[in-house]
């Protein structure tokens, strides 16, 4: 099969959950093997970070990624966006250290890409590699692995005390055709919003986090249920954790054929299995 790329440029502008700034985002074409990276051009020189495992700087309730002092934060949306519609290669220009969070989800991007559309570039993509053992990370009873098998699929649980979250699970193939990959992706996984613990939010806000967060890009849930239904999903918490791991594991570049399953896992350990795949040689 053949490298795409977008047909058109892409402009968003929005808030950074963490940052709370206001940042523009403009996804332009970028030649075959390029594959995804950012520009930041606010900066002088206009520094490039490479949509890769190795650029990943942190971790903590998003995935950064940085090279030197540069950083962009929250990447995983747009990334899983790109990847989940089949654009392998993307200049992602923006004018500041956090992509917008938008309203949660990779909903707008994916529509955005859906509407200029993808050109397909005269080199092949690289073949994916088969996971041909079981790779594990873990940390107490949460865990990410890779497991042999005969398509790429990404499988999620979580469980929490709420009982209006509770335990939820959900499984989501990427197939080999492009068209329909991306519109399974498109439907299943990307209108799939951030969501946060009511109990937690004020702790998150003194130690500087979640800052642009608010009822409008993320799903709050209390004691007594969620306080912005309704829902897009009856499992939209875990369809959103797929949709992270989908963008965390984009940064191998390709996915590789394998099962992978996570269970109450983190950003952290989707990034430590990806830097696991990658010491197999990957």
């Amino acid at each position: 099969m053949q490298q795409h790329t977008l047909a058109a440029p892409i402009t968003q502008t929005g808030v950074g959950l963490h940052s709370g700034v206001t940042t523009q985002v403009q996804i332009l074409p970028a030649e075959a093997g390029s594959g995804h990276y950012f520009v930041r051009v606010d900066l002088p020189d206009l520094p490039i970070i490479p949509a890769q495992v190795a650029a990943v700087n942190h971790t903590v309730l998003s995935t950064q990624l940085g090279k030197a002092e540069v950083c962009v934060r929250t990447v995983e949306h747009l990334l899983a966006a790109l990847s989940g519609m089949g654009v392998n290669n993307a200049r992602i220009e923006i004018d500041g250290s956090e992509v917008p969070l938008l309203d949660g989800s990779a909903k707008v991007w994916v529509a955005n890409i859906a509407e200029v559309g993808l050109v397909a570039q005269s080199v092949e993509k690289q073949e994916s590699l088969a996971i041909k053992e079981p790779i594990w990370v873990y940390q107490g009873d949460a865990f990410v692995c890779a497991l042999p098998a005969p398509e790429t699929r990404f499988s999620y649980g979580i469980d929490f005390d709420l009982p209006t979250i509770g335990n939820q699970w959900h499984s989501w193939s990427l197939t080999a055709e492009i068209e329909n990959s991306s519109a399974s992706f498109a439907a299943e996984i990307a209108p799939a919003r951030t969501f946060g613990l009511l109990h937690q939010i004020e702790h998150l806000q003194k130690t500087g986090l979640i800052k642009g967060g608010s009822l409008d890009n993320a799903l709050v849930c209390g004691s007594e249920g969620w306080l912005n239904p309704p829902l897009r999903f009856a499992n939209e918490p875990v369809r959103h954790k797929i949709l992270d791991l989908v963008g965390d594991l984009s940064l191998l570049g390709t996915f590789p054929v394998a099962h992978f399953l996570a269970y109450k896992a983190s950003h952290n350990l989707h990034i430590q299995l990806a830097q696991k795949i990658l010491g197999l040689g990957f």
